[in-house]
């Protein structure tokens, strides 16, 4: 398909630079069906049934935005997927400029040997010394705000926890899963009270998330991997959900990719650990999911080619349209919309 149909015009002003406070006081817009609802966030319990259950990504967002020096040339890197114990991919601002066995130095003895280049411009770090890696980037990095909020305000202490979600655990991810940043303890105890429970499963978002799609048409648009896990004991409790009538909502694109990636041939979900590059665009058969709660994506993106794959590129269009005019905030700190697609 032609990357055009997914383009939309946004005034920059509809851009979040930061999130609702309190997280769950963001605005939700709800697709079900052909209708369309304006809410909140804190309404999720009554827009959705006893018996559901959502299904969260519990990734841990690492500083992964580094600043450095190779001699007298400054260095921008942004990790997207660790390679190793001591080795990351990252995307470098000047990469045509390293080579191989160049060293950067992160201050705060922190520093980087270029071990590959890629064809897709990144290139392979290996972190000096001994010491964690994660110990290192906590000396020397910063969390990464996605680029359309770093190009308009710098990164503060405010962000460390603003950029986090309350089901963040293991390590790794260089992006938040931003569809769970809306939710509260007050909210999960709001939903368990209507019946509705949650499960959470891995994917460490990559730096792949924020790339914009370059090529013309969506065939010839290469998807970064990310490492996913679902266990086996999460997987038979979602299965059981949906066996006993229940719907498997998604919490953000991320779950919803890994969910897809894990499914089997006839619609039950497996357990998962590995890389997934799953890329879905109109057309494709959703097995694994019912229903999908994420933030509003950028024009062009892999993200909105997703939501309108969900629920009909026209409509998504209209929905968009709706919510530019009706004032919601965009993107990584901004507002949620619930899409759930008619039986």
């Amino acid at each position: 398909m032609k990357v055009d149909l997914f383009d939309f015009d946004l005034p920059p002003e509809r851009i979040a630079l930061r999130p609702a406070r309190p997280r769950d006081a963001a605005r939700m817009l709800v697709l079900e069906g052909d209708r369309m609802v304006d809410a909140g966030v804190a309404d999720l319990p009554r827009h959705l049934r006893s018996g559901d259950c959502l299904v969260f990504n519990d990734t841990r967002v690492i500083p992964a935005q580094l600043h450095g020096r190779r001699g007298d040339a400054t260095v921008g890197a942004t990790l997207h997927k660790r390679a190793g114990a001591r080795s990351w991919h990252a995307f470098v601002k000047g990469a045509k400029r390293l080579r191989t066995a160049d060293r950067i130095d992160f201050g705060a003895d922190v520093a980087a040997v270029v071990d590959d280049k890629a064809d897709d411009g990144s290139v392979l770090l290996r972190f000096e010394g001994d010491a964690p890696v994660e110990l290192l980037l906590e000396r020397a990095g910063q969390m990464p705000l996605p680029p359309y909020i770093a190009a308009r305000r710098g990164t503060d202490a405010a962000d460390a926890d603003d950029y986090q979600t309350m089901f963040a655990g293991p390590g790794g991810a260089v992006a938040a899963p931003t569809a769970g940043l809306h939710f509260t303890p007050a909210l999960l105890a709001a939903l368990a009270d209507a019946g509705i429970g949650h499960e959470t499963l891995t994917l460490h978002v990559g730096a792949g998330t924020f790339l914009p799609v370059k090529a013309d048409d969506t065939d010839d648009h290469r998807m970064h991997a990310e490492w996913g896990r679902i266990d086996a004991a999460a997987a038979d409790r979602m299965n059981a959900v949906r066996a006993g009538g229940g719907r498997l909502i998604a919490v953000g694109t991320t779950s919803l990719r890994l969910l897809e990636s894990a499914v089997g041939d006839h619609g039950r979900i497996q357990s998962f650990e590995g890389d997934t590059a799953i890329f879905i665009t109109p057309g494709y058969r959703f097995r694994a999911i019912d229903g999908l709660l994420t933030n509003f994506h950028l024009p062009r993106s892999t993200l909105f080619m997703l939501v309108s794959a969900l629920m009909g590129r026209d409509r998504m269009q209209a929905a968009y349209a709706h919510a530019i005019a009706s004032g919601y905030r965009f993107y990584s700190y901004g507002d949620a919309s619930l899409l759930l697609p008619a039986a």
